[in-house]
This record gives structure tokens, sequence and C-alpha cells, in this order.
């Protein structure tokens, strides 16, 4: 089946998502696994005595001949995608087809197939994760030491550094990857346990053979390179994909986070930031000077829909029924690889969008330079606080030479905050007026510990990344 744009395509069919994750997600692939996983129980199933060597040997020759045209055109007639692979299977194998499925439900398959998916997957976006938070990391000691306005409710407040900033959206990142991380090693499928969980079927199957149907998974897990969960009905629990989902929806706020201050600060209103934008882009069909921030906006956007999907594995988790109900079938073939495949998409675009990222220094300095002796003011109520006077007598007095300088600056009057407070006995009489004008003349430098603070963090991530690298386990590869 090969489809072209004259019919609905998916944007993650070739606009967001890398190959690499379509593959993973790609309907090929899960039969491919699919056939894996009936090998592995036909192999598990020999070794206990169930099924000859000629039919499990057979099976695996045959298991990557996946035919979608001929099992659609099965499908047409008994409405099962599963069967209908089977069948197929069976029509290549024709000693070994007789036991495929043997003793399986559904999701005995199915189920193992989507842990081995998600799995992959979750490999993937660890090592994105891993890139970014590298060119975070550097870009955290490049700019570790910059002062730079920083702003609380959008309105200029005190200084910090750009380190500083970078460092918050690594701290946040930091935690997304040992939760992703956490995630992949507690991962699981649902083992092999039949219609209801209770492996009924295969403890019959091995009566009499000296085999439990408890060895009878571990054997097949194992082939798989796949843990088990311990216990399970028709379905493993939804709460792994809940608990997934999740996590990928905490990533995608943290990448929300940090791309819309990203916008922010490209806005000509702040503009310290710029994102790369190449010689021939384009930013407006109207406007031929506009260079919009594409690149954040895009992870913004992506993000949302990612965050959305979060709601319907609560709602697979929280509806299953009893042993099993098929309500969350239809959506799972949309909710697993759209999640994934987005979450791919953003941060590979957050990783461009850092390491191209310029900063206007001399906008910033011109910011600092502008707001910094308002934020300065705090240093000398702390003085003369610290001397001797009434701090809430101080703060009103500073306070109202503040609003007055602020109107000054808002009229396109020249700022006379600090000769404002230097020349009012009520604070000189704590501070010295010469070291009024000291402490408003160096705005840039009351950053307190932030550059410390930022490298502290920036070794951290190199810490983070170094102690526990991708666990690389032995599972099926198309």
């Amino acid at each position: 089946m090969h489809f072209s744009h004259d019919t609905f395509l998916s944007p993650l069919t070739w606009r967001y998502g890398s190959q690499a994750m379509r593959r993973v997600w790609s309907e090929e692939y899960k039969r491919r696994l699919l056939r894996r996983f009936w090998v592995a129980l036909a192999e598990g199933q020999q070794a206990c005595g169930l099924v000859s060597a000629a039919q499990s040997r057979e099976l695996r020759a045959r298991q990557d001949d996946v035919d979608l045209a001929r099992a659609a055109e099965i499908e047409q007639t008994v409405k099962h995608d599963l069967m209908a692979e089977i069948m197929v299977f069976a029509e290549q194998c024709p000693e070994g087809g007789a036991i495929i499925h043997l003793g399986a439900t559904s999701n005995d398959a199915l189920d193992n197939v989507d842990a081995l998916r998600m799995r992959e997957s979750l490999d993937m976006l660890i090592r994105r994760l891993e890139r970014l938070l590298r060119a975070i990391q550097v870009r955290i000691e490049e700019w570790a030491h910059v002062p730079a306005m920083a702003f609380t409710h959008l309105q200029p407040a005190e200084p910090t550094t750009l380190g500083y900033r970078m460092a918050c959206y690594g701290q946040d990142l930091l935690m997304d990857l040992e939760t992703l991380r956490q995630r992949r090693r507690a991962l699981r499928g649902k083992g092999v346990k039949g219609a209801v969980g209770t492996a009924a079927s295969f403890q019959e199957l091995l009566a009499d053979t000296g085999h439990s149907a408890a060895a009878l998974e571990a054997q097949v897990m194992a082939r798989l390179g796949l843990e088990a969960f311990p216990v399970a009905t028709q379905t493993m629990t939804r709460k792994q994909e809940l608990d997934i989902v999740g996590a990928l929806s905490s990533l995608a706020s943290s990448l929300h986070k940090f791309a819309l201050d990203s916008r922010l600060l490209q806005g000509q209103m702040i503009g310290e930031w710029m994102e790369a934008f190449g010689q021939d882009q384009v930013g407006s069909s109207a406007m031929p000077f506009k260079r919009n921030p594409v690149a954040a906006e895009n992870i913004c956007s992506l993000a949302r829909q990612i965050a959305a999907q979060t709601s319907t594995a609560w709602q697979n988790h929280a509806h299953a029924m009893l042993e099993r109900a098929l309500d969350d079938s239809g959506n799972r073939r949309l909710l697993l690889p759209e999640a994934f495949l987005l979450t791919d998409e953003i941060l590979a675009r957050a990783g461009d969008l850092v390491q191209g990222l310029s900063a206007h220094t001399r906008r910033i300095r011109a910011t600092v330079a502008t707001y910094g002796p308002f934020a300065a003011s705090e240093r000398v109520l702390l003085a003369a606080a610290k001397n001797g006077g009434n701090r809430q007598t101080l703060h009103a007095l500073i306070r109202g030479h503040c609003l007055a300088a602020w109107e000054d600056l808002q009229q396109g009057r020249p700022d006379r905050l600090a000769e404002r407070l230097a020349a009012d006995a009520g604070l000189t009489q704590w501070l010295p007026a010469e070291q009024v004008r000291r402490k408003m003349s160096d705005a840039g430098a009351y950053v307190g510990d932030a550059p410390a603070r930022a490298l502290a963090l920036a070794a951290d991530i190199a810490a983070a990344l170094a102690a526990d690298p991708l666990r690389q386990d032995a599972g099926p590869t198309a």
C-alpha cells in the first residue's frame, strides 16, 4: 500500500519527526516485530516439547517476509488485522504455520510489540535529549558571567546572567532526562499470559511436559530481550503508557517554557536573542523585513499537542473495564506514534534552536543600563538598613524616588534616580551619598552567585551525561 499527497496524510508521515522514529512506528516494522514474537513463542514452545524444530525453523526463515498487500486482502474478509497477519505468515510456512500463535491471545503479541517499540523510541528520545543538554551546557558555560536583566511579570526586575537563565532551562531538562531514563529502565511487556492473563491456555498446553507456563514466558521474553509484568489481564496495564506519555508531556512542557521565553526575548520589545535565520529564509509572505521566531513557535505548537495526548492515555488506563475492553485499541494506533514522533520533532528543533541562538550583547547591555539602576536601589536599601535604618521607612522613601524617576524615563527625560537618592537626607543619614552613587553605578554586578550556580549546574549536566549512558539491551531489530 503506497500513498501520495492526493489523499490525507498525517504531517507526521512526512513533515514532523525523524525517519528513524517513523520507521519504528511503521506498519511494516510492527509486523516484523509481531513475527519475531511468534518466532520467540514457537522457539520457547519447541524447548518445552510442544512444537518441532522444523516448525520453528521455518517460521524464523520467513519472519521478514511481510506482505502488507496480502494481509490487507485477507483482512477485508476476516475483519481482524492480527488474524490476517497470522494467516499470511501461515500461508508462507506450510509446516510451521499450523502452530503460529499457539495458546496466545492478540495482546500477548501486540502489547509486547508495543513495549519493544516504546523502548526503542525512548532510546532515541534519550539520545536526543542528551545532545540537547550538551548544547545547553555549552551555552551556560559561555554565558555564565554575561549580565542581563531578569523579568518578572514581564517587567524588568533585577540583573541575572544569560548563563543562569539557561541553567534554569537545563535544570528542568535534567529532571526530564532522569524521568525518561527511569521510564526506560522500568519498561515491561505483557509476557505470555493468554486471554485474561491467567496463563490457563499455556498451562493446559504444558500439562505433562514438566514445564510451567511461567518458565515458558521467561523463555519467550528472554528471546525478546524484554521483562514481563508479573500480572496482567488480557492486556498489560495501561498505566505504563500513562506514565510514559506523561513523561513526554512533562518534557514538552520544559521545551515549551524554553521556546516561549525565547519568543519573548526575540521580540523587539526586548530584542536580546535571535534564533538562526537563513540567508534565503522567508519570515512573512507579506512583510519582507520579518524575522519571525518560527522554530520556537513550532516547538510551542507541537508541545501543546503532546500535552493533549496525556488525557487520552489517562482515559485508556482509568476506563480499562475489568479484564479488557476494546475502546483503547483505535486511539492507541494514534496516541503512541504521535506522542513519540512529536517529541522527537521538538527535541530536534530545540537542539537546533540552542545551537543557533545569537545573543545581542549591545542590546543586553543597553537594557541593563536603562533598568539596572532601579534594581540597584535594592542594594541601597539593604546597605542603609544594615547600617541601622528602618527597613520599612527606607523602602517607602526609595520607592517614591523610583516612581518619580520611572515617570521621567517614560517621558523621555534623563534618569536621575541616583542623584535623587544621594540628595535625600532621610537616606544619607544611614548611607553616605558617595556610597549611594557607587552602589547605583554598576547594576550589572548585582547578580549574586548566579555565575557560580550556573557553572555548577553545567557540571551537573556533564556528570549526568557521563554517569548513566544509554543501556543497549539486546532486543529484536528489523
